[in-house]
């Protein structure tokens, strides 16, 4: 594998409205079902959906945990989470609903947040961003950061 093909993290689409509390409000514990494989040190770029598309900004992964329960992803992180408690619970009774029969649901990856910085310009990506994210090699991001003016 060349350098350029070296995955430096992961993309995810957050709605815009939400992705406001981690790049303008402070937040720093992102919480996702796990699909992706994501270790402290790696980038996490933010991607909004609905409206406005395109990466708005990134953060350092500083640490990852998995929970089963988000009452006690709710207990541990409070005021942290860029979800309040009820949209945490609303998320996980919708998410309920789209588990296959006979499936165990993936467990919640809990991310903390570090060095949260907002891109001075919207950039689009060159594909779909799925629900389940997807992981960034370093050519993409340099080539994110250059159209973002960074």
């Amino acid at each position: 594998m060349t350098r350029s093909e070296d995955v430096i993290g992961a993309t995810f689409p957050v709605p815009k409205p939400l992705l406001g509390r981690i790049l303008d409000e402070g937040k720093t514990v992102f919480v996702k079902p796990s699909t992706l494989r994501l270790k402290p040190g790696m980038k996490l770029v933010f991607y909004a959906s609905h409206e406005d598309q395109g990466w708005h900004g990134e953060a350092e992964v500083e640490s990852v945990e998995h929970f089963t329960n988000v009452e006690d992803i709710i207990k541990k992180y409070k005021d942290e989470l860029f979800l309040t408690p009820e949209e945490l619970r609303k998320y996980e009774r919708d998410r309920a609903k789209w588990h296959s029969r006979g499936r165990r649901p993936r467990p919640w990856m809990v991310v903390r947040l570090k060095n949260v910085r907002k891109y001075p310009k919207v950039v689009k990506p060159k594909r779909f961003i799925a629900v389940s994210g997807r992981y960034v090699k370093e050519d993409e991001y340099g080539e994110i950061l250059k159209r973002a003016g960074i």
